[in-house]
């Protein structure tokens, strides 16, 4: 990352690994944060709430329109199944926050979901997980051959940079060695080709991440308090606030255990942004910057959607703006009200897609929610609404369930193997009444308390909960209040 000349004081420096010089420019390889400015902006309430007449689809949205942008440059009339994506990626990306496309599903944003989300399954089949590999916690493959090897040589985008976080665990537990400080490889960057950008109507910026799978990162997801973000020095916000275990896998580096250690998972996505923002500066009208992840991975793409948004990244010469869109895949919460309200302002565009009996998309805030945040028609707003952990985005809303395999209702593969066969009846047992559905439901859920992995057994509970601050016993309260209702069954 380049340094930066003229330094300010160090209470001008961000907390969050990135220092600001006193023009408030920063080069994140050859590109400079722009001068801030104050938004004039008046949301106008918008809501999707449909249920799609195929199988089991269903999308809602509690979304507020924000300034206009590039991306705002929309088509007002419904489009029609015979358009291309090249004169069609803007609504595919969220320009009118999917209206008129997600009921039914349109064909072409079906097929652009399916393929970022095997560009998420890439990252799955990449990443090393044997221990006795020298590439242990990495990718197995090179830049230039990873997505040939992972079964995409014609997926059209050649990978640029791959990314690795360093989970921030200081908790003493049996299981977990001294590597679990070490960054592990979670995702990549990559570019459209040229030849790419005539099929796609555009340049396509890609980040791609993948979801939990190390211990370490089990503890981050746990990790349920709510802390600031304030990832922007000169404008903070401390209403906006954020899960503190994505947080902390999104601005953790190895500082600590070496001044020659990787740089932090934000550090090294802001500069490589900035990179291909620069490279690519002359096609700012025809850019766009997608991020798709799994799991614990779509919360750091809304984290990082979020992160260039508010420093201007995606902001160049004039009102132009280049469009980020987040593509999310079982995601749960990543912060409050005030964040999703942020994302909002800043026109990041999320698309979630969820099954509806998948239980990581209702974590963190089982019960302090966005839905329990008010009363009375929403007149009124409950002393912790603040608190309230809060969805960001447009929902398209999938519904499958197997008593056979009931771990499916998570797994990446049967989201895009339901997404390619819109005909298939979801879920099994139609006949069966709504009782013994929300029996069933439940009963996995419990189930899914107790296949966490191996390492958290009681033992490590106590340990875990003897290391960890009162603020975050208080903010897992709900969630282990929920957690006990369905161990009780």
């Amino acid at each position: 990352m380049a340094s930066v000349t003229h330094p300010i004081p160090s209470s001008r420096t961000n907390n969050n690994h990135i220092t600001f010089s006193q023009t408030k420019s920063l080069p994140f390889g050859q590109v400079s944060l722009p001068m801030k400015k104050k938004h004039d902006l008046s949301p106008l309430s918008h809501s999707i709430a449909a249920t799609s007449s195929i199988l089991g689809i269903t999308s809602t949205s509690n979304s507020s329109h924000a300034h206009t942008s590039t991306l705002s440059k929309t088509i007002t009339t419904k489009p029609t199944h015979t358009s291309t994506l090249s004169n069609f990626w803007r609504e595919v990306q969220g320009c009118n926050n999917w209206e008129n496309l997600l009921e039914p599903l349109h064909p072409l944003l079906r097929q652009e979901i399916i393929r970022y989300g095997e560009f998420v399954t890439a990252s799955y089949k990449a990443f090393d997980l044997d221990p006795n590999s020298k590439r242990y916690l990495n990718c197995k493959y090179g830049k230039k051959r990873m997505l040939s090897e992972v079964g995409m040589s014609n997926s059209g985008y050649n990978i640029t940079k791959y990314i690795y976080a360093t989970p921030d665990i200081n908790i003493n537990l049996p299981n977990i060695t001294n590597s679990s400080s070490s960054g592990r490889w979670i995702g990549y960057v990559a570019v459209s080709s040229d030849e790419a950008v005539k099929r796609l109507g555009r340049r396509d910026i890609l980040v791609t991440f993948r979801g939990t799978v190390t211990n370490q990162e089990w503890i981050s997801n746990l990790m349920s308090s709510l802390t600031p973000a304030m990832l922007d020095p000169y404008n903070p916000q401390p209403q906006v606030k954020v899960e503190s275990g994505f947080l902390s896998l999104y601005t953790s580096d190895e500082s600590s255990a070496s001044k020659f250690g990787l740089e932090s998972c934000r550090e090294q996505l802001l500069s490589e942004v900035s990179r291909l923002m620069n490279r690519y500066k002359g096609e700012n009208d025809n850019l766009s910057i997608s991020l798709a992840g799994h799991s614990m991975g779509s919360a750091l793409a809304i984290l990082l959607a979020y992160d260039i948004a508010e420093l201007g990244l995606n902001k160049k010469s004039g009102s132009t703006e280049v469009p980020v869109t987040v593509f999310s895949f079982g995601g749960p919460r990543v912060g409050n009200s005030e964040f999703k309200h942020r994302c909002e302002e800043l026109g990041v565009k999320v698309l979630r897609i969820a099954n509806v009996n998948d239980p990581i998309t209702k974590l963190p805030g089982v019960v302090f929610n966005e839905n329990f945040r008010v009363l009375l028609g929403g007149r009124y707003e409950f002393p912790w609404s603040c608190s309230c952990y809060a969805h960001v985005g447009v929902e398209l809303m999938l519904d499958f369930f197997n008593v056979q395999n009931p771990s499916c209702v998570h797994d990446l593969d049967t989201y895009i193997s339901l997404l390619r066969r819109p005909n298939k009846r979801k879920r099994d047992g139609d006949g069966v009444n709504s009782l013994l559905e929300k029996a069933t439901e439940l009963l996995f859920n419990s189930q899914t308390m107790k296949t966490l992995p191996g390492f958290l057994t009681a033992y490590n509970y106590h340990d875990l909960l003897n290391s960890v601050s009162r603020d975050i016993l208080c903010s897992w309260s709900d969630e282990l209040l929920f957690g006990l209702v369905f161990l009780l069954l």
